[in-house]
């Protein structure tokens, strides 16, 4: 069984910075995707950033030069940094990641439960 657990998520004024986290852990063998996601209230989720194994990464064009993802593989965690934030950051970030397990030589998604950030103007 793999779980996902994130933390870091909070309250911030507008210009103000967080930083979330997720480990992954489980009978991983190996994990392709890591990334987040993100839900505001009435809207449908949406990518924010992925990194693959060997560390390359997109970013949703609303978030480009002020989040930052990485990871650490010898941890299964995966950060997002996020700087200069906005209201409109505001949204529930759920942690993804595509992973092999120690059972099956596929890859499967996984989801963590989800950290509320709010950005107050």
């Amino acid at each position: 069984q793999v779980h996902l657990v994130e933390s870091g998520g909070g309250l911030v004024q507008a210009g103000g910075s967080l930083r979330l986290s997720c480990a992954a852990s489980g009978s991983i063998f190996s994990i392709n995707v890591m990334g987040w996601y993100r839900q505001a209230p009435g809207k449908q989720r949406e990518l924010v950033a992925t990194i693959t194994s060997s560390r390359r990464t997109k970013y949703l064009d609303s978030v480009k030069g002020r989040f930052t993802i990485s990871r650490d593989n010898a941890k299964n965690t995966v950060y997002l940094q996020m700087n200069s934030l906005k209201p409109e950051d505001t949204a529930v970030y759920y942690c993804n990641a595509v992973l092999a397990t120690m059972r099956s030589p596929y890859d499967y998604e996984y989801w963590g439960q989800g950290t509320q950030v709010t950005v107050s103007s």
